[in-house]
């Protein structure tokens, strides 16, 4: 492997902080699988040395990528990649077809699928009287053999025949367009809030860890909603990007 003297260059004269410049290209090289999961890097004084930075600029840069959970530092190990963080775009996708763009291998374990009562929350998404039966559905994703996401989806009951075998081998909205159920839009909230206890264990992260959420109403041509889908993500592997435009 290329040395990474080789692959970084600290610029001295731009405004950019040298701590940030350095995070930045390595963060790049990780993102690009030039420094795969699982690789170890110097000691932090000998990176220091290298680059020609202070110890406590090397220590900032390396803090930042542990911040974003691109670094991990381990007891008689040092400090390893681990797994790239999963960024996601904000648009009509699933899951699935984001894991599977990327080439991340996406993996789903089918925790329940049933049919029981809406909950007021659901029956106001999918515009239902509470009570009415809805198709609900519980998946635990992976990507690249890591879990990722809890997910909980709703449906009208009498909208489409679901299996498990066939949620864990593809992905829901792909389903739904397979059944010509065609979806045009969707309304979708992002936010966070602390693990439960289950949540911490299934999702493979400490109990109170911060997760991601977005629950999100998918309507078809004519405007019907027909999924509800509540989730939540570790912040620890997953961010969700965004494009701002000024009018």
């Amino acid at each position: 492997m290329e040395p990474l003297t080789k692959k970084i260059t600290i610029d001295r004269n731009s405004p950019v902080p040298l701590y940030f410049q350095f995070a930045q290209q390595l963060q790049r090289l990780i993102e690009i699988g030039d420094l795969p999961p699982g690789t170890r890097l110097n000691n932090e004084i000998a990176m220091a040395d290298q680059f020609g930075l202070s110890r406590p600029t090397m220590r900032q840069a390396m803090q930042h990528l542990v911040d974003k959970g691109l670094l991990a530092r381990k007891r008689g190990v040092g400090t390893e990649v681990v797994t790239n963080r999963i960024r996601r775009q904000v648009e009509f996708t699933s899951l699935y077809e984001d894991l599977e763009r990327e080439a991340r291998r996406p993996g789903t374990k089918v925790l329940s699928i049933d049919t029981v009562p809406a909950e007021e929350g659901v029956a106001a998404a999918l515009c239902v009287k509470a009570g009415v039966p809805v198709l609900a559905i519980e998946r635990l994703r992976f990507a690249d053999d890591q879990p990722i996401a809890l997910m909980r989806n709703y449906l009208p009951a009498d909208l489409i025949e679901l299996t498990a075998e066939a949620l864990a081998d593809g992905g829901l909205y792909q389903l739904l367009r397979q059944s010509g159920i065609r979806l045009t839009t969707a309304e979708q909230t992002i936010g966070a809030r602390r693990a439960t206890a289950a949540e911490a264990k299934l999702l493979e992260e400490s109990r109170g860890a911060t997760l991601l959420t977005m629950t999100r109403t998918a309507y078809d041509g004519s405007g019907k909603p027909v999924e509800y889908g509540s989730h939540v993500y570790r912040a620890s592997r997953y961010s969700f990007e965004m494009t701002v435009v000024a009018h």
